[in-house]
């Protein structure tokens, strides 16, 4: 589980790095835009399994965005995308979860 989040931390590190070089350094409304809707996708393969801050994180990544705080909007969606992965993933390694007698 350790290797997986850090996995999931170093490829969300990665594609945040990657829209800061692509528009010089900070990144611009659309990838503010991609982002978030990269996240809503990710919370909505998760479906009935999301974390309780995810949808939260969305929402709060969309007003930023709306604000023109642009960098902190995605580094918010990206953390909520994250979240909605890793709340996918845990759905589906848990699935037999249960007591055993």
């Amino acid at each position: 589980m350790k290797r997986l989040l850090l996995a999931l931390t170093i490829s969300a590190v990665s594609v945040f790095g990657a829209a800061c070089a692509s528009s010089g350094g900070s990144p611009d409304a659309a990838a503010a835009t991609e982002a978030i809707a990269a996240a809503k996708a990710a919370l909505k393969k998760a479906a009935g399994n999301e974390w309780r801050d995810t949808g939260k994180f969305i929402k709060k990544a969309e007003k930023l965005a709306s604000e023109g705080k642009i960098a902190e909007a995605v580094k918010l969606a990206n953390k909520a995308k994250e979240q909605a992965e890793l709340a996918a993933r845990q759905a589906e390694e848990q699935k037999n979860a249960g007591p055993h007698f």
